[in-house]
């Protein structure tokens, strides 16, 4: 019918849109990873900085978190089956979760050990790196925040929550090497305390976003409404239908990152089957061309009420 086939084209196009990004940005998310790890990881072993090493660790574990973040998009991505006839998108949400709880134990072990290095107050015993370690922290940060902006703007882009949290994975990253930063910098001034004082703020801030990666990832894993502007939009999308009289129902949910709708409109109630299937097409369409995201539709048609 030709109401499947203009169904299927679309969500098609928007799935293939939605993958292709998503690998572009994974793809370069894993090289930009690999060789910065490498870098910062000689620079603390050659400039004698425990700080860089474990900054490079750091960088090293993001390289695992895309890989999560590519299976979660690929599996969300695949066609319905038997056995999931609504589809696989919340298996995206899944991966966010579990990139959530990633950043999380990453932010909890930053916090504790900075802790456990404040309250030991053996500040002498850490050795002194060399300025190698300090320009490597700066190209760090530089490079970590442009990694940032750049999935942030594909994940925003595409709705994509797995591709968000590891956005906020590189921001984390940014973070850390702002504290191996300021760590090397009061070390070399005689104030090695300011690394685990720092490490302490950049612990908050990791822990503040794994907390909002892990709530809108729920937020997606239970079905509730869209917002109020989209449903207005909708709305506002059938009524330029001259023969919809009006809506008596409207509701819709959110799946993963797609949308579905139920819908019920008034036409003529003396129009044929037909007639009145025909309409329903019609919304149907100008529904699924308005709205990409929009995932799937049904479409109701009442008899409009007789004017008195």
């Amino acid at each position: 019918m030709n109401e499947n086939r203009i169904m299927k084209k679309g969500n098609d196009d928007f799935v293939d849109d939605f993958q292709r990004v998503a690998d572009r940005v994974s793809a370069t998310s894993i090289i930009g990873n690999m060789i910065l790890s490498g870098f910062k990881l000689i620079a603390g072993i050659v400039a004698h900085s425990n700080a860089m090493i474990s900054d490079a660790v750091h960088s090293a574990s993001d390289v695992f978190s895309t890989v999560v973040v590519v299976i979660g998009i690929r599996l969300a991505s695949k066609k319905a089956d038997k056995e999931h006839p609504y589809g696989h998108e919340r298996l995206e949400c899944v991966a966010a979760i579990i990139l959530a709880m990633i950043l999380f134990m990453t932010g909890l072990g930053i916090g504790t050990q900075a802790l456990r290095n404040i309250l030991s107050g053996s500040y002498n015993d850490l050795q002194v790196p060399g300025a190698l370690a300090l320009a490597a922290a700066v190209v760090s940060i530089m490079v970590k925040e442009a990694m940032f902006w750049y999935t942030k703007f594909y994940a925003v882009k595409i709705d994509s929550s797995a591709l968000l949290a590891d956005a906020w994975h590189h921001r984390s990253d940014a973070f850390s090497s702002v504290g191996a930063l300021i760590g090397i910098v009061g070390a070399r001034h005689g104030f090695p305390v300011m690394d685990s004082v720092a490490s302490l703020v950049i612990f908050a801030f990791i822990i503040k976003a794994a907390y909002d990666i892990f709530r809108d990832a729920i937020q997606k894993m239970v079905d509730h409404s869209c917002d109020e502007e989209t449903e207005k939009q909708i709305y506002e999308c059938v009524m330029k239908n001259g023969e919809v009289r009006g809506i008596n129902s409207l509701h819709t949910r959110i799946f993963g990152n797609r949308i579905y709708v139920d819908i019920e409109v008034a036409v003529d109630g003396s129009y044929t089957l037909e007639r009145s299937h025909e309409i329903a097409e019609e919304v149907h369409e100008d529904i699924e061309r308005n709205f990409p995201k929009i995932k799937h539709i049904m479409v109701y048609v009442n008899p409009a009420q007789a004017d008195k």
